[in-house]
């Protein structure tokens, strides 16, 4: 099962701020970042200006409740895969990649670099979350897959964990994406088999290809 992108109640029966953050971030992952104009989404919304700017301060703030929640949903369905113990290693990763591709196939080339023009501070909240989250969930994945014994022997945890976190922040560069001609969620995809391919067991890597070839 994929992650959800969508509201989790219909626009119509959502609270105002809801119904902001759902219609700003179908403008701002379809349009880009020039392309949400609050002028635009509060005529769109049946909402006053006025009534917007009352829930957010401006479109920065609220592309970052955007990001933010789609952050939040996203660590609770990882959350929800690391603890279920039902899954083995091959399945937990590729539960775990089924959640993250979707989220990162929206951060497109020409979104971020929208986002490092006109507003570096929601990029700079992007790079942090990756420094939250990489950490946190795959140093978990990774020692789940130590006890299983999914792992090479002689495999510095710490360091794959801050090999792949270095990985993805450089390979998400507008103009590495575009000097490799990949989108987004390719370009994790095969930065992932490249890294497992070095870091698992030739059973467990072979399991993991099994698995995402499903």
């Amino acid at each position: 099962m994929g992650f959800h992108l969508q509201a989790r109640l219909p626009i119509a029966a959502a609270e105002p701020a809801d119904r902001i953050l759902a219609a700003a971030r179908a403008r701002l992952f379809s349009g880009g970042y020039r392309a949400l104009q609050m002028a635009d989404l509060a005529r769109g919304l049946g909402l006053s200006k006025k009534t917007l700017y009352r829930h957010f301060a401006s479109k920065d703030a609220i592309i970052g409740a955007v990001i933010d929640r789609l952050n939040r949903d996203l660590r609770r369905e990882i959350e929800a895969v690391l603890a279920d113990p039902a899954l083995r290693f091959p399945a937990r990763l590729r539960a775990v990649m089924d959640r993250v591709l979707p989220v990162v196939s929206l951060l497109t080339p020409a979104l971020l670099r929208e986002l490092a023009e006109y507003a570096p501070a929601l990029c700079e909240r992007l790079d942090e979350i990756r420094r939250e989250n990489i950490p946190r969930f795959f140093g978990r994945l990774l020692s789940l897959g130590i006890a299983e014994g999914r792992v090479r022997p002689g495999i510095d945890p710490d360091f794959a964990v801050q090999f792949w976190l270095q990985t993805i922040r450089g390979l998400m560069q507008p103009e590495i994406m575009a000097a490799t001609g990949l989108p987004p969620a390719e370009t994790v995809a095969r930065a992932l088999r490249l890294f497992t391919g070095g870091l698992l067991t030739a059973a467990a890597f072979k399991d993991h290809e099994k698995s995402f070839a499903a």
